[in-house]
């Protein structure tokens, strides 16, 4: 795991400095805190209140939230909150703080304000133009890697589809060493967070970026041992389902894919056949929802066998492996 240490942005502040915090001075009274004249914002006071704020909107794991954003805005560990309980940030550390609450409170994922995600033990950079790294994508990274290791060969070939971020590929790229990578993508901006993510982590070595709506740029003759992806599988059907904060935030071409959310999945499985080596392995994430879909088409595609489906920490179905086989 990389642990990025930096400089904790904290200033001791006499207890009576006048401090605004949410567009309220620090020591006005109010309703529900007559005596809030004699309560600084400490950081315990600053976690404690947020965390209730937040909590108001959305009661999944608020005090994460609040830390996270405490922490990036101190320029410190989550870890240095706690010995630092009594401490009052500086004004301007204050003044940012207070915006990306504000931010977030409107619905603006926690990841795009601080502008990073750790995945896998790994932290890369991200943007509004592509999708926040989560927990369940680390299914396809351990299948990736196991299904590599059953190969026993080397350097292997492979492709991910749809990189984004590049948090795949990158990922590959560091457990995997000497594989050759390419990480494929139709968007130009996506591919320059990815670019950026692989110099930040000093894996340049064996990746390749290449702008492509899945193979369509690609050479002909190139051929994969592993083909992993983390499609977009939402169906336009079920869009005002969707979470707002993944709607109004996320880019939407990363996340939709026609009415069922089967558009992407199945030209990329389709594609996968020609593209694939003897026994090559094409891993993917899904949806739940198009469990059956999926299985549906793997078994209408000629030359591929589906080999299992892979439950995420919430026990639901996730990832699908399929290997080549001679049609």
């Amino acid at each position: 795991m990389i642990t990025i240490v930096r400089r904790c942005d904290l200033a001791w502040v006499p207890l009576t400095e006048p401090t605004e915090w949410m567009g309220l001075p620090m020591n006005a009274p109010t309703r529900d805190n007559p005596q809030s004249e004699e309560q600084p914002w400490t950081i315990k006071r600053l976690l404690d209140w947020t965390t209730e704020h937040f909590g108001k909107r959305d009661p999944d794991n608020p005090r994460l939230r609040a830390e996270v954003l405490l922490a990036e805005a101190l320029e410190c560990q989550r870890i240095e909150l706690y010995t630092q309980f009594d401490i009052v940030p500086s004004a301007g550390t204050l003044a940012k703080f207070r915006e990306w609450v504000k931010r977030h409170a409107a619905g603006e994922p926690v990841a795009y304000i601080v502008g990073s995600k750790e995945f896998y033990s790994l932290r890369f950079n991200i943007d509004n133009n592509v999708l926040i790294p989560r927990p369940e994508t680390e299914h396809v990274i351990i299948e990736a890697i196991e299904s590599a290791k059953l190969m026993g060969r080397s350097p292997l070939n492979i492709v991910d589809m749809g990189t984004g971020s590049g948090c795949i590929a990158i990922t590959l790229a560091k457990h995997l060493p000497g594989s050759q990578i390419w990480g494929v993508d139709i968007s130009r901006v996506a591919l320059g967070v990815a670019r950026q993510n692989a110099q930040i982590q000093s894996l340049t070595e064996g990746l390749q970026w290449i702008e492509s709506d899945l193979f369509d740029q690609m050479r002909e003759d190139l051929k994969f041992d592993l083909i992993v992806s983390n499609p977009p599988y939402i169906g336009t059907a079920e869009q005002d389902t969707v979470d707002a904060s993944v709607r109004e935030f996320e880019p939407h071409v990363a996340l939709f894919a026609g009415a069922e959310g089967m558009d992407v999945i199945q030209r990329l499985v389709v594609g996968a056949t020609g593209r694939l080596v003897d026994n090559g392995i094409l891993i993917f994430e899904i949806s739940p929802l198009i469990e059956k879909q999926c299985l549906a088409v793997l078994s209408q595609t000629p030359g591929l066998e589906w080999v299992r489906t892979v439950k995420d920490y919430s026990g639901h179905p996730r990832v699908m492996v399929a290997r080549n086989i001679d049609p």
